[in-house]
């Protein structure tokens, strides 16, 4: 059970979002319907509508809501798209994502993050989704080229390999920057001359890493 009122945090929840300027309304229905606390561990539950990141396994972490529904909007996301996330975590910006986008094909490096996901998005009959395990510095080129791209975690720069793998017209949200130092949350837009790279905010991820944990 909750110890906590459910209705009102959410209601608070979705006010914050308008205040920072999420104004679609597709997105704010899907961070009102999307329970977050099925992405939580029980000790987290009663702090699963707050806005702030919250640990989850292999030390990674979900997201604050604010900042899923923010890199959310800024990829504009078509009715018929296909797209491309890098670093699955919890399974919640997955989830958000397919509701918005015909398709959308998930990477992690982690195994017991990938099984997790998977269950949690069966559990929400959500169909649409195919989480991988793979490194996410190679993208998935058996689906390429994607409409969007979204990568979860910070590098250091423009990954090359993953943004080859973006249309001409398509757009990536990205975290970039060191660890423990200022990142910045870039949106990557493909046009035929080349990158289209806009700063949107200062923002801070775990840093992403290669190769796959498999334990």
């Amino acid at each position: 059970m909750y110890n906590f009122d459910m209705n009102e945090s959410k209601a608070l929840l979705i006010l914050k979002l308008r205040k920072i300027g999420v104004s679609n309304p597709e997105i704010l229905d899907c961070m009102e319907s999307i329970d977050r606390s099925r992405f939580v561990s029980e000790s987290f539950l009663s702090r699963c509508l707050e806005d702030i990141a919250l640990p989850i396994d292999c030390g990674q972490t979900i997201s604050q809501p604010s900042l899923v529904a923010f890199m959310t909007q800024h990829l504009e996301i078509p009715q018929r798209s296909k797209v491309l996330e890098i670093g699955t975590g919890s399974g919640y910006q997955t989830a958000i994502l397919s509701r918005l986008a015909s398709r959308v094909y998930s990477i992690e490096r982690h195994k017991k993050l990938v099984d997790i996901a998977k269950r949690r998005l069966e559990k929400l009959n959500i169909s649409n989704v195919t989480i991988l395990l793979q490194d996410g510095f190679f993208g998935y080129a058996p689906q390429a080229p994607f409409d969007r791209i979204i990568v979860t975690a910070a590098v250091e720069e423009i990954p090359r390999l993953v943004v080859s793998q973006l249309k001409v017209g398509g757009i990536m949200v990205v975290p970039i920057g060191l660890p423990n130092q200022k990142q910045s949350l870039l949106k990557v837009v493909k046009t035929e001359k080349g990158l289209d790279i806009k700063e949107l905010m200062s923002v801070r991820f775990v840093q992403m890493k290669e190769g796959l944990v498999k334990s």
